[in-house]
């Protein structure tokens, strides 16, 4: 009766079974962050992401759609023609305020955005 006596400690399929509850442990954790990246290709949400703000090296990264657009900045300031097109103000509590101006006619009610 020796077969009936032997500890499971002694079994090696069960050092296999820990390897492969580690696993899953990884490949859910993997797909959590997968699930949680702005960027996520599972998703039909349009989003942008910046990286390095305000710096030389700063780079864009749009999706619209199936659609991948990548800006990367230049280092040198952007000049062109054009108008000035309204102010912006920055409220006390943190909103923005954007006035936009025509010409010859008041600026109507101002279009508020919460950062």
């Amino acid at each position: 009766m020796k077969f009936l006596e032997e500890s499971e400690a002694d079994d090696p399929i069960l050092s296999v079974v820990n390897l492969i509850d580690v696993f899953l442990v990884v490949i859910a954790a993997l797909l959590v962050a997968i699930a949680q990246n702005p960027a996520n290709p599972f998703t039909h949400d349009d989003v942008t992401i910046i990286t390095n703000p305000g710096k030389p090296n700063m780079e864009i990264v749009s999706r619209q759609g199936e659609k991948v657009v990548r800006y990367e900045a230049s280092g040198q300031v952007g000049s062109g023609d054009g108008i000035k097109a309204g102010v912006a103000y920055r409220m006390k509590d943190g909103s923005m305020v954007y006035v936009p101006e025509q010409p010859g006619q008041q600026a109507s009610v101002p279009t508020t955005e919460t950062r």
